[in-house]
């Protein structure tokens, strides 16, 4: 006898006993998952079924029901109780009443979420007919006490007008499926999923019972029981965790919950949830066309009755339309044809896959099960034929996903690239990042296939956006790790030494030109050779400048936009001429823009700060779903304290600024005498209208002059409206850049965005007693990577010792 058994013995039925035995079951650590579960369950029905026997008198003709997840007898600590009193209608109205308070109010006094209703079954039948969710609870129907015969007549009454409606309540339960998934997200991809309403999630897997339960299709039934209890096991650690009911795995809990179910870490733990919400959302797909198909068939079986009366009789034959070789195209699937061998032919896998996308059909289920049954691995190197099946299945678009889907789940990438299983389901803990990182790959590809015009080598661009994370499953740098990876994948997919060097160095150096773009000196020749140096020939430079603007845009809305194109565009422009044989131009001769230099012109006449704020936000590019914000250009004479003057006017009007530049410029002598600092910024209101430009210049000519005291006014408001606590963003990090700039000494600042913080930044700098000969500001998110360009005040680099010195004072300034 286990103690949970001595404890329900020795104790009463009441709502002391049960809350004692629930707490000593909940504390067991032998006991969890499905067993724990289904104890939980039984003792919950034991304490009710008590409650229904002690109530005065029950009438007969009763029935106290279980639906839903307690119906399934799959009550996790803090789950609701979904109950059902069930009468036939001849007991008396009171009685029922009373019956059903001695049960409800013992349930409220101890504090457990209740879901209950009484009716009758021809009630509960037309409650099911107008609430989609009330039948869907009722097919889960289970007896706890009381009249069990009532139960099961309801139950297969219930059962048969789930059958019978199936082709009116099965579209409207798809499109319930469809509305949850638009409103609540993909399970796999969510770093704070909720593992019961997102689309994968414990909904869907219960979706797909009911779908069985119709008789009119099924679901793939492979993995589908472990993946809903993978979700069940970590809804009861988050419950037992957190003390609350919820379903969403917040960061915070995600440690703790992994503690709880013996998991290394949290990491660890998002990669057995997405992995569990990857196998139900792909049965729900393959599932969820099976049952359009079959009610397509339906509907048109009609019309073939009619033509098989005028035919006398004779079937059609069914329509196989020839994809490629070994595939066709049949009701509206791409499948094997009858003379396929997959035995006997390696490569089709991939040409299968490949028509399938170009066709912009599913591949469908039996024939990805047959070729992963069946498929032989590929010689190494591949054939010509699979490399460029290969190349054809990346450059689909959009319709490469769904195919790579298929045959992701059921084992074929990796057998395709072995590579491929450090990266599947990898979470990146950047919010910056829409996906996962094995999704964020085929993103890529599918971005690079829209972009393939422009380079000379599609097929490298392709494999290249398909490979550039692919070391994220290593340890270290991944741009590094990923070189070498690349390296061996190439040459093992059969691409020559050429190509596979190309594609290393563009996985080696994916991120280099948007981190040089929006973090560097674009004047200073340091930075443009470095960059021609390391990318090599005009080709690399070609592919690499796609496959940023691919990686971008596949990462998120906040990684691109015209601003960020334009800074690329720019760099790209210069170092093609390095790369040409072009001489560099000289930083010092940098001309402004005319606006610049008409603003640094009145600048330096009045001797006073000129603005120009447009208030038309930026032009965004058409997949561009927001603006970065409105442009201000600011011209002053050079002076201490522009920085934080500047920042610190702006972070008091509730300007966030999205990206900066300032750069001195020397005017020609025929214009005047003197070195102006040139302010090209570009900002957005916090909330709000943006403020007038001749405000913003009054206050930021009674900030240079001290009449404005900026750093007491940012923290009066900051004592007045305190931000709202969150999560605990990592500490700020300082370091000085290896940039070898011959003109000055590079910091970078990384940081978590924050009103004020580039104010912040600028007062540090000036504390310091250097010189900012140009600032770079670039906003990811909540992330903030600023590069400054200092010197001394006469203009000399730091040495290395205080360029380190100063890196720590900024780090100590900022935390």
């Amino acid at each position: 006898m286990t103690s949970l058994e001595a404890s329900t013995e020795t104790e009463d039925s009441g709502p002391g006993g049960y809350a004692a035995a629930r707490l000593l079951l909940l504390d067991e650590k032998e006991r969890s998952g499905p067993p724990r579960r289904s104890a939980l369950a039984r003792l919950t029905d034991e304490w009710l079924a008590g409650l229904f026997a002690a109530a005065a008198a029950p009438p007969r003709g009763v029935a106290l029901v279980a639906v839903g997840g307690y119906g399934r007898a799959e009550l996790s600590p803090r789950s609701d109780l979904d109950l059902l009193l069930l009468h036939d209608g001849t007991a008396d109205k009171a009685a029922v009443a009373a019956l059903a308070d001695s049960v409800w109010y013992p349930v409220w006094d101890l504090g457990l979420a209740l879901d209950h209703s009484v009716r009758t079954p021809a009630e509960a039948r037309a409650t099911a007919g107008d609430d989609l969710k009330v039948q869907l609870g009722l097919l889960d129907a289970r007896p706890v006490a009381g009249d069990h015969g009532l139960v099961a007549a309801l139950r297969t009454t219930v059962l048969a007008d789930w059958r019978n409606q199936a082709p009116k309540r099965l579209p409207e339960l798809d499109e319930l499926c469809r509305e949850r998934a638009e409103r609540m997200g993909e399970l796999q991809f969510l770093l704070e999923p909720d593992l019961k309403e997102a689309r994968g999630g414990l909904r869907d897997a219960q979706a797909l019972r009911a779908v069985a339960a119709s008789w009119l299709a099924d679901a793939p039934r492979e993995g589908l029981d472990d993946a809903r209890r993978r979700l069940l096991d970590a809804r009861d650690a988050l419950h037992l965790a957190t003390g609350r009911a919820t379903d969403r795995l917040a960061l915070q809990e995600q440690d703790a919950v992994a503690a709880r179910l013996g998991l290394l870490d949290a990491d660890t733990l998002l990669r057995e949830v997405y992995e569990a919400a990857r196998t139900i959302s792909y049965a729900a797909d393959v599932t969820w066309r099976e049952v359009n198909r079959v009610l397509k068939a339906r509907s048109a079986r009609p019309r073939l009755r009619a033509l098989l009366s005028r035919t006398g009789g004779t079937k059609p034959p069914v329509e196989r339309t020839p994809l490629a070789e070994g595939v066709v195209e049949m009701d509206g699937e791409a499948v094997l044809a009858l003379s396929a061998r997959p035995e006997r032919d390696p490569v089709l896998p991939l040409r299968a896959a490949a028509a399938a996308a170009q066709s912009a059909l599913p591949i469908s289920l039996h024939a990805v099960r047959r070729l992963a049954a069946a498929a032989k691995p590929l010689p190494v190197p591949w054939p010509a034929e699979a490399r460029e099946e290969l190349v054809t299945l990346l450059g689909a678009g959009e319709a490469t996903v769904p195919v790579w889907e298929a045959l992701e789940a059921e084992g074929l990438i990796t057998l395709l690239l072995p590579d491929w299983e450090r990266v599947r389901c990898r979470p990146q803990r950047n919010p910056v990042h829409t996906w996962t990182v094995d999704r964020h790959l085929v993103e890529t590809a599918v971005r690079a296939a829209s972009l393939t015009r422009r380079v000379g080598r599609p097929d490298l661009l392709l494999v290249a956006a398909l490979l550039h994370d692919i070391g994220k499953g290593w340890p270290g740098d991944h741009s590094v790790a990923g070189e070498t990876i690349a390296r061996d994948v190439a040459a093992r997919i059969g691409f020559d030494r050429t190509d596979v060097g190309v594609i290393a160095t563009a996985v080696r150096h994916h991120l280099l030109l948007i981190e040089t773009a929006t973090r560097r000196d674009l004047d200073d020749p340091a930075t443009v050779q470095s960059v021609a140096q390391a990318v090599g020939t005009l080709g690399t430079l070609e592919l690499l400048h796609v496959l940023t603007e691919a990686d971008a845009l596949a990462t998120g809305p906040a990684a691109w936009s015209s601003w960020r194109a334009s800074l690329v565009a720019d760099l790209v422009k210069r170092v093609a001429g390095v790369l040409a044989g072009e001489t560099p131009p000289d930083p010092e001769a940098a001309a402004p823009s005319a606006e610049q230099e008409r603003l640094a012109v009145e600048a330096l006449r009045t001797g006073e700060p000129v603005l120009a704020l447009h208030t038309e936000p930026v032009a965004a590019e058409p997949e561009e779903p927001e603006p970065v914000g409105v442009e201000l250009l600011i011209a002053l004479p050079d002076q201490p304290g522009v920085l934080p003057a500047v920042a610190g006017v702006l972070a008091l009007h509730r300007l966030t600024v999205r990206a900066a530049d300032l750069r001195a410029v020397e005017l020609p002598t025929a214009l005047g005498s003197g070195s102006v600092l040139v302010l090209d910024w570009r900002v957005a209101a916090e909330y709000g209208s943006l403020p007038e430009a001749a405000r913003l210049r009054a206050d930021l000519v009674r900030a240079l002059d001290g009449t404005l005291d900026v750093p007491a006014r940012l923290a009066e408001r900051d004592a007045a409206y305190p931000r709202r606590r969150g999560l605990t963003a990592p500490p700020p990090r300082v370091t000085v850049a290896a940039a070898d700039s011959r003109l000055a000494t590079v910091i970078e600042v990384r940081a978590q965005d924050a009103p004020g913080l580039l104010h912040r930044i600028g007062r540090a700098l000036e504390g310091a007693a250097v010189r900012v000969r140009s600032a770079h500001v670039s906003t990811l998110g909540a992330n903030a990577v600023d590069t400054l360009y200092v010197t001394r005040p006469d203009g000399s680099l730091l040495p290395d010792e205080e360029a380190i010195d100063l890196a720590r004072t900024l780090e100590e300034a900022l935390r």
